[in-house]
């Protein structure tokens, strides 16, 4: 598995990324032609070679003609899907500037089609996002993982006046990930930035096993006593299994209608919960009681907690850390005489360990032509074996 980890010791930026991608050989020649895709002019971009504190890295310098105009989501979405770029350029575009935007509604308070974006919605905060969708599909990475993020002290001028480090927006968009301050004063975790990561990396911790093959460092605008840069690292995955990092949420319940927990067991997982399920308990004066557990990612722990919450009678909630190590998994479809049915193949290193039919393809093909659950199973693991060759 080809994977990329985002080393964010001084923070992240939009143009960082552009660089650290730039520098991990997405040429600059082929980035324009693609950003030609777009339909829009007035701008420039380059990239050159700089050294912060006697480390080299690419520096990617956009130029556009027609200052800090204001645009609403409506009006990128637009020039996005109107553009000739691939549909995963687009996708990926617009689900960054989509987090943009609902970090902005929530920061004002007001409906996400009322937000007018100030310096992420100028052109060429335009021009960085979806040049960073363009090498992110060029660089062509099965999953990227993230350290955590170092924010930077201090305040911040921007369009909206002096603000604080982090500014409202970014950390608005830093909810449910890890992130730490020290004594740098400046803004190193920019809006666009936070909104980029949290888009594409879903892992977030120390750097996973991997045999590095490639190193691109992107360089910020300003200089501190450290080197101001961006390390993305391209390798393959070293070990055997796959790894992430979740949380874990539980509640002692001892006072609730059992006829409650089925919803509430439901609500959760349709609401992001990687797995939700219940344990007896006994707990102080000999009362029988429910352990109410979710694992979760931790982008969504806050989001989940609140659920608990409102649809349960617990007053609190424990919330740790953990990890988990996974077979890879891979999607395949097999065609039976009943209809298309969806595999999934776990694997190690080592090779295929289990092959799992859908159970919603299997049950709803088992109601539609009433024949057996586990015969429409079987039927399903065959065909696979067959398409593969045993």
């Amino acid at each position: 598995m080809k994977i990329a980890y985002v080393d964010c010791f001084s923070g992240i930026s939009g143009d960082m990324v552009l660089g650290a991608l730039v520098d991990l050989g997405v040429d600059i020649v082929y980035l324009r032609k693609e950003l030609d895709k777009l339909g829009i002019s007035g701008y420039t971009i380059s990239a050159k070679k700089v050294e912060k504190n006697h480390i080299c890295g690419t520096k990617v310098d956009i130029d556009a003609k027609e200052g800090h105009k204001h645009r609403g989501l409506r009006d990128i979405n637009g020039i996005i899907d109107k553009s000739a770029l691939d549909k995963d350029v687009k996708d990926l575009s617009k689900k960054i500037f989509l987090r943009l935007a609902e970090a902005e509604s929530r920061v004002h308070n007001t409906d996400i089609e009322k937000i007018h974006f100030h310096e992420v919605g100028a052109l060429d905060a335009i021009i960085d996002i979806v040049g960073i969708a363009i090498g992110l599909k060029k660089i062509n990475v099965d999953k990227i993982y993230c350290s955590k993020l170092h924010v930077g002290s201090g305040f911040v001028r921007c369009a909206h006046g002096i603000m604080p480090v982090p500014a409202p927006a970014t950390i608005e968009l830093l909810k449910g990930f890890p992130a730490y301050s020290t004594d740098v004063k400046g803004e190193l975790v920019t809006p666009t930035g936070a909104a980029v990561i949290t888009s594409i990396a879903r892992d977030f911790g120390g750097m996973p096993q991997m045999r590095v093959d490639k190193i691109g460092y992107g360089a910020g605008k300003s200089d501190f006593e450290h080197p101001n840069l961006l390390r993305i690292v391209i390798g393959e995955r070293a070990d055997d299994c796959d790894n992430d990092v979740t949380d874990v949420i539980e509640a002692n319940i001892d006072d609730m209608n059992p006829e409650y927990y089925g919803h509430v067991i439901e609500k959760l997982l349709e609401s992001g919960a990687l797995d939700a399920y219940l344990t007896n308990i006994m707990m102080k004066k000999g009362r029988p009681a429910v352990k109410l557990s979710v694992i979760c990612a931790q982008e969504n722990t806050d989001r989940l907690a609140e659920i608990i919450f409102r649809e349960t009678t617990t007053l609190g909630v424990r919330i740790y850390e953990t990890r988990r190590k996974k077979l890879f998994v891979e999607k395949k479809e097999v065609v039976t005489k009943y209809g298309t049915i969806g595999i999934k193949i776990g694997k190690l290193k080592s090779g295929i360990v289990t092959v799992s039919p859908e159970y919603r393809d299997c049950k709803k093909i088992a109601d539609e032509k009433d024949v057996a659950l586990r015969d429409v199973y079987d039927l399903a693991k065959k065909r696979y074996y067959e398409m593969n060759d045993g």
